[in-house]
């Protein structure tokens, strides 16, 4: 992953720190809680033990210490000392049931933190890729049919998918070097972007690189981001298919080099054009990202 190959950039650390790129600068240019890692090309970047510096910096300014106070503590403390990612294992399906329960319990007490510390080392352990097929989406379809039928409970929903996003941000951007892999999008007035938000995770954990343009992205902005970009993937996401008749998936497909990409259900009773790639699963879309760029998954 990029934190231990190559290391973060600032950006990337701000993100997953969740504080600003102005923040990271202030404190490397005031208190030397900078980069100390370089690329073959001259780039800073994070290693592991500056990460973890910097999450003691945030978590001493959380608690009310002033910053300079809180670099003071962090640069007089011993170096930190950086765990080894455990290897991970595959998901049973009898501890991806059991996994199941304890989200689903979770989220009907709308205990937030506790769902939020399960899916982090359920990403950690199994990966995004089974922790998405095999926990996350379940759990999120049966909330969704349970509130459907019941009428109520959508807020179950909506606090689960906050806890998923937050794991899935949590996995560290890689290094942003070379032609962009993917570039992620949704459909005009699309509003769903948590399964854009795990095919972006998932791509993280292959060193591959992406950007997410987010909800609602106008169809000419589509075209202008992939003109200045130029990725090698272009993934839209749609759930109705009134939203992707929206999107000018004809013009991607034979303007630009890009091999394009379209997920969700929304696509499901669509023609798409020839050259279009419909994404069957998260893994699907990994392999074909990875494929696009020369890889293999």
């Amino acid at each position: 992953m990029g934190e231990q190959g190559s290391g973060l950039t600032p950006g990337a650390l701000a993100g997953m720190l969740g504080i600003s790129p102005t923040t990271l600068r202030t404190w490397h240019r005031r208190y030397g809680l900078g980069p100390s890692a370089r690329t073959s090309g001259n780039h800073r970047r994070y290693t592991p033990a500056d990460v973890e510096r910097l999450r003691r910096m945030v978590e001493l300014t959380a608690k009310g210490l002033a910053p300079a106070a809180a670099a003071g503590i962090v640069l007089s403390e011993p170096p930190p000392a950086v765990a080894t990612p455990a290897p991970r294992v595959d998901l049973s399906p009898d501890a991806a049931r059991a996994v199941r329960r304890g989200f689903l319990n979770a989220a009907c007490r709308l205990d937030e933190p506790l769902m939020r510390d399960l899916a982090v080392k359920l990403i950690a352990e199994h990966g995004v890729v089974d922790s998405w097929h095999q926990v996350f989406m379940p759990t999120l379809v049966q909330l969704g049919r349970r509130a459907a039928a019941r009428g109520r409970g959508v807020e179950v929903e909506h606090v689960t998918t906050a806890a998923v996003l937050h794991a899935l941000r949590g996995v560290p951007f890689p290094a942003a070097e070379g032609r962009l892999a993917a570039l992620l999008a949704c459909a005009p007035d699309e509003q769903h972007t948590l399964p854009l938000e795990a095919l972006g995770a998932a791509l993280s954990e292959c060193d591959s690189t992406w950007r997410h343009l987010g909800a609602r992205l106008p169809a000419r902005a589509l075209l202008d981001a992939v003109g200045k970009l130029r990725p090698a993937v272009v993934v839209v996401w749609a759930h109705r298919a009134e939203l992707a008749r929206e999107v000018p998936l004809r013009t991607l497909a034979t303007r630009f080099d890009a091999v394009v990409a379209v997920a969700g259900p929304g696509w499901d009773p669509l023609v798409v054009p020839a050259g279009a790639e419909r994404l069957t699963s998260l893994r699907h879309g990994v392999r074909v990202v990875l494929r696009a760029t020369g890889r293999t998954g």
